[in-house]
């Protein structure tokens, strides 16, 4: 008896898939996220209100398979709701200081959970519904693309991958969305994406292509174009097996 009384209480506490929160409504924008195929990877997005004017939200790419890495992110995923939800909902703070404590909170969580190193590009930002602006950090994320009537602009790697030095930070500078405006988040899967065939070399589908389709895609409705995003991808692999996570997020100011 004592000996499986033990057994059962050394073993650590049963680790559950993190499942995204329903996406919250937003007073003049909207967000959704569409992925390819089943989830074998890291791929993991998360949105909530952290006060009654501000929107977080993130797309993570934690390294490895999903069956081994379940425990990194879950720790993610309760460090992005509980201390985004404390830093962003005090009553006088500054939202660039906030995201890169929140960042270097996920990192150091992230080091602790893995035992060691353990890399994650991440995207995160917090939207102000009354003035219409963005903070957010890119932690050696692929670059957002942000689409209004001027053109596509990148927003590229502010820092380094989470999970990789234990004290390292990564700046968040803050942009304006015009009404119509989107934001464009894609994981690594969607760039990596590869098409072959007898006569020709391997190719990736490449942030150029990803760019391309918003720039023609006509629709600001988040869902639309999230899904046009991944079925373009889809279109051009032809193949039925997908060996890494492919995932569109998409954020849009609707007025």
């Amino acid at each position: 008896m004592y000996s499986l009384f033990r057994s059962h209480a050394s073993e650590p506490p049963p680790v559950l898939e993190p499942v995204p929160s329903d996406f919250p409504i937003i007073d003049g924008a909207e967000i959704a996220a569409t992925t390819y195929g089943k989830r074998v990877a890291g791929d993991f997005y998360d949105s909530l209100r952290v006060s009654p004017e501000r929107i977080l939200f993130g797309l993570l790419d934690v390294a490895g398979r999903r069956e081994t890495n379940q425990r990194i992110l879950s720790t993610a995923q309760n460090i992005f709701h509980n201390l985004g939800a404390e830093l962003f909902s005090r009553a006088d703070f500054n939202e660039s200081e906030a995201m890169i404590e929140l960042c270097l909170r996920l990192n150091r969580g992230l080091m602790e959970a893995a035992a060691g190193v353990h890399p994650c590009p991440a995207f995160i930002g917090c939207y102000h519904e009354k003035f219409g602006t963005l903070c957010y950090t890119n932690a050696g994320h692929t670059a957002g693309l942000l689409r209004d009537r001027t053109g596509i602009v990148e927003l590229t790697s502010t820092g380094l991958p989470l999970g990789l030095f234990s004290h390292a930070t990564c700046d968040a500078p803050t942009v304006a969305l015009e009404g119509g405006a989107v934001l464009l988040l894609v994981s690594r899967g969607v760039i990596e994406g590869r098409y072959k065939d007898d006569s020709a070399e391997d190719q990736e589908f490449g942030l150029e292509r990803v760019k391309e389709r918003l720039q023609s895609e006509p629709s600001s409705n988040a869902q639309t174009l999230s899904a046009s995003i991944l079925n373009r991808v889809g279109q051009f692999i032809s193949e039925p097996l997908i060996p890494d996570d492919m995932t569109a997020l998409v954020f849009a100011r609707t007025a």
